[in-house]
């Protein structure tokens, strides 16, 4: 079903992770890849790479307002978020995928990453409702990061009208 968004979802999948020099070298590709995407590929060329990481850093790691971990915006830190991660690794193993990233399996690369390879978008849709607060949030922030969120939502059924920004 989501076949002619895979594309985008590998490529937001990139620019949503931590700006290395890789990312950098695959800029280029990622712009013409994945032309929904060009207003924060256009920008990220155009920062100074430490700029860009610092940015990253400050819009990611320092507070859950804007978590990348899908779980957290429905389970917080509590007890239950276990039972969710385990959820998601059954979910990649039940398609021949073995979860072994450093992050935990609901990072939203990560799972941006399964659903282009497997084109499976249950995550993305059950997920909906905190996909949009996270793009709300990155939206007010000011942020270039929403631009990718953006993208990713607009693939997607609408949130539910009682999501909460």
């Amino acid at each position: 079903m989501s076949g002619s968004h895979d594309v985008l979802y590998q490529a937001a999948a990139l620019c949503l992770t931590y700006p290395d020099e890789d990312f950098r070298a695959r800029l280029p590709l990622l712009r013409e890849a994945a032309p929904q995407l060009r207003e924060f590929t256009d920008h990220a060329a155009l920062t100074p790479a430490e700029e860009l990481r610092a940015h990253y850093v400050e819009v990611f790691d320092f507070r859950n307002r804007h978590s990348l971990y899908l779980s957290w915006w429905t389970d917080g830190d509590t007890r239950r978020r276990g039972m969710s991660l385990v959820r998601f690794k059954e979910l990649y193993r039940a398609h021949g995928l073995e979860f072994t990233g450093e992050e935990l399996p609901d990072f939203l690369p990560a799972v941006l990453e399964f659903t282009a390879r497997t084109g499976d978008r249950g995550l993305l849709v059950e997920h909906r409702d905190a996909l949009e607060q996270l793009r709300t949030r990155l939206t007010a922030a000011g942020t270039p990061y929403a631009r990718v969120l953006d993208a990713v939502c607009a693939t997607l059924p609408p949130a539910s009208p009682g999501a909460r920004p």
